[in-house]
């Protein structure tokens, strides 16, 4: 199994900004496309940006711009700055990584989740 463990969420002022980063452990194969998932209150669980293994990078439209998604392969270890923070972008925040274990198939595995709260 892959264990993922989620850091760096918080209360931040509107315009401020955070670093969330999401540690994968276990074993682990290999790893595949990794990215952030976000859920706000009321609505339903977004994809935030992911990064592909090749490093091919993608963005949710309201991300564009102020959030950079980045890994470190070496340590299986996936980043979200994320600046100019809005109070629209209060959620918790999922990291999520698409990984090979042994005697299984590709699998998805999901973190337990970092709350991030924008006061405005």
């Amino acid at each position: 199994q892959v264990q993922l463990v989620e850091s760096g969420g918080g209360l931040v002022q509107a315009g401020g900004s955070l670093r969330l980063s999401c540690a994968a452990s276990g074993s682990i194969v290999s790893v595949g496309t990794m990215g952030w998932h976000r859920q706000a209150p009321g609505k339903q669980r977004e994809l935030v940006a992911d990064a592909s293994s090749d490093g091919t990078t993608n963005y949710a439209d309201s991300a564009k711009g102020r959030f950079t998604i980045s890994r470190d392969n070496a340590k299986n270890t996936l980043y979200l700055q994320m600046n100019s923070l809005k109070p629209e972008d209060t959620a918790v925040f999922y990291c999520t990584v698409r990984a090979k274990v042994p005697f299984a198939p590709w699998s998805d595995f999901w973190g337990q989740g970092t709350q991030v709260t924008v006061s405005s």
